[in-house]
């Protein structure tokens, strides 16, 4: 190893990291080649996460193995160690790691890149903790899948309608993206289910939507927010917007209008915050708790360190007093930059202002149903839901990931998903322990 070399740690192995290392593996090949930069990516897990395809996987229309890109397949000139940074020590260029297995140690770096992304934002509501599940990973997902599924089987055996009717009722908090589509693809996997089902049908289910402010889906502007919650209201799906869940204690979920009913299945969406890794250091942070960053995607008041992503507070060039929002499509297009200004920085080069024309927004609403604002163009339908997948399989990380959900998505056409639990792999020796007992 070169000693001398420029070492470049990246925290965090999501859409900014993944995207930063692999433009550096371009603009730095020369120097990754004759070892005077090296590339360590330090991230809990190996392998990075296109969330935008979870509400897919978690319906069943694609391979959860497809919607996960491996970090060190990819980044194959890049170090990836598994775990995670527990502080940031700029002052020293060191952070300390904790690899999810082994003896925590300190690593020096020469330049820095935080790219830790977020966490689900939470709010101190009594039961949250306990009775609810987020949607932020592949693992949430397909839980999430298998007990929506568990509890049909449940239902369709079950005699007594107290518990029949708290197993059918299923509670999505959050009327972003995360929480619209993750309903929507799950009510429709649900009513595809039901089809197979003697003693259970769609209007035994109750789907509930909750969302704090007056509108749902922000981004593709109001008209098609309010064109969405009429559709979901056309399914069936009930869409309570200006209205808070107050508690969920042992799944008795309690709102601010004053209902209350019993729900075995409650899903938060309701927002992201930094990850905790950014307390935890003497980087700045803003007034909202992320790392303050500059428009060159550089960390205010310090050398050597770079931000972009969920976890920094980019202000936006294009509408002053603003920050870039924290979401995939900023991410992607940061990275570039962020990557170009770190070979800009160790050429000695001025660096560039991350600059975005707004694109638009596209959402999946299940299968062969969509809703897309692109440039100012409004569709919905069919049409939405199509270019809701092509711009999603432009964006998708690889070609190899790009065949494989175009041969799912193929395959669909021809077959119908599979509407099957396997909810016995989250305790894969359960059925072991219970031979060995007896």
């Amino acid at each position: 190893m070169n000693r001398t070399a420029k070492h470049i740690v990246v925290v965090g192995g999501g859409y900014v990291g993944l995207y930063t290392v692999l433009r550096l593996q371009h603009t730095l090949r020369k120097e990754l080649r004759d070892g005077s930069v090296r590339i360590t990516v330090l991230t809990p897990e190996s392998h990075m996460t296109y969330q935008p395809f979870l509400p897919e996987a978690a319906a069943g229309n694609l391979s959860p193995r497809h919607v996960v890109v491996p970090l060190r397949r990819v980044l194959s000139k890049a170090t990836i160690l598994n775990g995670k940074v527990t502080k940031v020590n700029h002052a020293a260029k060191t952070v300390a790691f904790e690899p999810n297995v082994g003896t925590p140690h300190d690593i020096g770096y020469d330049i820095l890149v935080m790219a830790a992304g977020s966490v689900s934002r939470t709010l101190p509501i009594p039961g949250l903790a306990d009775a609810a599940i987020g949607f932020k990973t592949v693992g949430e997902a397909i839980a999430l899948r298998n007990r929506v599924l568990e509890l049909l089987d449940r239902a369709e055996t079950d005699e007594d309608e107290a518990l029949r009717r708290r197993a059918l009722t299923f509670v999505v908090v959050g009327g972003g993206f995360a929480g619209v589509e993750a309903l929507a693809e799950l009510e429709d996997m649900a009513v595809d289910a039901v089809r197979y089902y003697r003693n259970v049908s769609r209007k035994d289910m109750r789907w509930v939507l909750v969302e704090a402010t007056d509108r749902i889906l922000p981004e593709v502007g109001p008209e098609m927010g309010k064109w969405t919650a009429e559709q979901l209201r056309e399914r069936g799906i009930e869409v309570k917007m200006n209205t808070r869940l107050d508690s969920c204690e042992g799944g008795l979920v309690k709102l601010s209008d004053g209902e209350e009913f019993e729900a075995a299945t409650i899903v938060w969406t309701a927002g992201v915050k930094p990850s905790p890794v950014v307390n935890a250091g003497d980087l700045p942070l803003d007034e909202r708790g992320r790392i303050k960053t500059t428009t060159r995607l550089t960390v205010a008041g310090v050398e050597d360190a770079f931000s972009a992503g969920d976890v920094a507070g980019v202000p936006d060039v294009t509408s002053p007093g603003q920050y870039c929002a924290p979401n995939a499509q900023h991410a992607v297009r940061q990275a570039k930059v962020l990557a170009d200004n770190i070979t800009r920085h160790l050429h000695g080069q001025p660096l560039a202002d991350y600059r975005h024309k707004y694109v638009g927004s596209v959402a999946g609403l299940g299968l062969h149903k969509g809703v897309a604002n692109v440039y100012g163009i409004k569709l919905r339908g069919l049409l939405a839901w199509f270019m809701h997948r092509t711009y999603h399989l432009s964006r998708v990380p690889t070609v190899n990931r790009k065949v494989r959900v175009t041969m799912d998505w193929t395959l669909a056409l021809f077959f119908k998903r599979e509407t099957v639990s396997l909810g016995e792999i989250e305790a894969p020796r359960e059925e072991f322990r219970s031979a060995a007992r007896t």
